[in-house]
């Protein structure tokens, strides 16, 4: 080959490689450039920072309580439940309130539409409160909400997975007939299915996780970061492996949520409930002081029965360990781990910036004399500075601490316990000469938020829900406590 053709190829290669690196920066400014990277298509989700899909007909939704005239075992078991009471929540409005008065309406309607989607896409919630509103806004993730969902969009979204309510909503078609209601529920119809008051259509989505996903996977309205991520952390686990999904632990009564979780076995179908039980006792608390204050002793006995299986539910979520830790012979320290036997999620999982779980141990000598205390209360209710909690810290834009879910884009701390796995914390022991044994307890506690947070947030609900009309409360109670699994050991000081 003469010199002159090695140099002209050589140029041609060169011209080629430098167009494919240019290309290259192109394409990757495209896909990758920062806002760019969570394209919203406005269209597509009209209703944005909600995900909801609404296939707007002129069937309209359908109140519960004609949904109970069929159903009522069902909808004894809803009655009560966190999706019932999910827009009621004085919490949730205290928090909505808050995030109406900083960002406005076009933002809060991301929180509105999964707590009350029906009241979202109709327009009819306008903010935060509960004045005026109709009793299909106000029943919040009711029957025909769940029922009404013929679809998902999570490989849609701005972050290519579910969230902030990216689910279909569908409560029934236009006919030459007129409007027709359509219902969707995991069964084959049988013949007279829906007494001619609605169609009935089987859906495999709802035996799947993908049904609760669109609301228990929560993002940043606009920076998209995941505030809350109990579905993520549900599909990493071993229960997603083997096949066990939400509605397997939470739609059962707590002796089937413990034989799901210890045997990896699915409920059978007549062992099915609408109870939706979780960790929330704060809310059913609240609301049995409101069900009493009203005076009805059903719905009140109603709310103590779920307030009853949240408690249990989360006793039996965790187991406790403690082993001693020797140097030369001698007990230096204790370590206390926690496992996280039976929680198909991360312990704690949802807003876990506030809530708090933590390990209060207390070491004693044999005089009874304390040799070790930590993770108490202070006389504000408050933890103790260096208590082992596991949650996390939020923080804004600034890299500062924040709580408000509008500000949070990113967790400076995230310390959260994986399904079936454990962490560990270790106390020192200064035990001086003595000699013998020490005796050592150790309490894994939880509770919905730190004390100042909930007081902050039940202060700045809206005028019409006046906190001692309801609930009878004429200030903000302590809040309760819950011993989530307790272990004592005896411990010798020399090995």
């Amino acid at each position: 080959m003469e010199k002159g053709e090695i140099t002209m190829k050589v140029s041609v290669i060169f011209k080629a490689m430098l167009l494919s690196v240019v290309a290259a920066a192109v394409f990757s400014s495209v896909v990758f450039a920062g806002p760019n990277y969570f394209a919203v298509d406005r269209e597509f989700y009209p209703y944005y920072p909600s995900l909801i899909k609404w296939d707007k007909s002129q069937a309209k939704f359908t109140e519960p309580k004609v949904c109970a005239g069929c159903h009522p075992k069902q909808y004894e078991e809803w009655n009560g439940s966190v999706h019932a009471l999910a827009f009621h929540d004085p919490v949730y409005q205290g928090e909505l309130n808050l995030a109406f008065k900083a960002v406005g309406h076009e933002v809060t309607r991301k929180c509105e539409g999964c707590h009350s989607p029906a009241g979202m896409v109709t327009g009819e919630i306008k903010g935060p409160g509960l004045k005026g509103l109709s009793p299909m806004a106000l029943a919040g993730v009711s029957c025909d909400i769940c029922h009404s969902i013929s679809g998902v969009t999570h490989w849609q979204t701005p972050t290519r997975e579910p969230g902030n309510g990216s689910f279909i909503l569908s409560p029934g078609k236009d006919t030459p007939d007129g409007p027709k209601l359509v219902k969707r529920g995991p069964l084959t119809p049988s013949d007279g299915c829906g007494m001619g008051f609605h169609e009935c259509v089987e859906s495999p989505l709802h035996q799947q996780a993908d049904l609760c996903a669109s609301c228990h996977q929560v993002f940043h309205y606009d920076k998209h970061f995941p505030i809350e991520a109990t579905y993520s952390e549900w599909k990493g686990s071993p229960y997603a492996q083997r096949g066990i999904h939400c509605q397997d632990c939470h739609m059962v009564e707590i002796e089937t949520f413990i034989r799901s979780a210890d045997t990896f076995r699915k409920p059978d179908r007549k062992e099915y409930r609408h109870y939706f039980n979780g960790a929330n006792y704060l809310l059913y608390y609240l609301a049995q002081a409101a069900a009493k204050k009203a005076g009805d002793e059903n719905l009140a006995a109603n709310l103590k029965q779920k307030y009853d299986m949240a408690v249990k539910r989360l006793q039996s979520a965790a187991e406790i360990e403690i082993h001693p830790v020797y140097s030369k012979g001698r007990l230096i320290e204790v370590k206390v781990r926690v496992k996280n036997m039976r929680a198909g999620h991360n312990l704690p999982t949802s807003l876990t910036n506030v809530r708090e779980m933590w390990i209060e141990v207390t070491a004693r000598d044999t005089s009874g004399k304390a040799v070790l205390t930590s993770g108490g209360l202070d006389k504000n209710n408050r933890l103790q500075p260096e208590t082992r909690v596991f949650n996390s810290d939020g923080m804004g834009d600034n890299f500062h601490f924040a709580i408000d879910p509008w500000i949070v884009t990113g967790f400076s701390r995230h310390d959260t316990i994986p399904p079936k796995g454990y962490k560990d914390a270790y106390y020192g022991i200064n035990s001086g000469k003595a000699k013998g044994k020490i005796t050592v307890e150790a309490r894994l506690r939880y509770r919905q938020a730190d004390q100042k947070v909930a007081e902050k947030l039940l202060s700045s609900v809206t005028a019409d829900i006046n906190l001692e009309a309801i609930y009878g409360i004429k200030e903000v109670p302590e809040l309760p406590v819950l011993d989530m699994a307790v272990k004592k050991a005896s411990l010798s000081l020399n090995k």
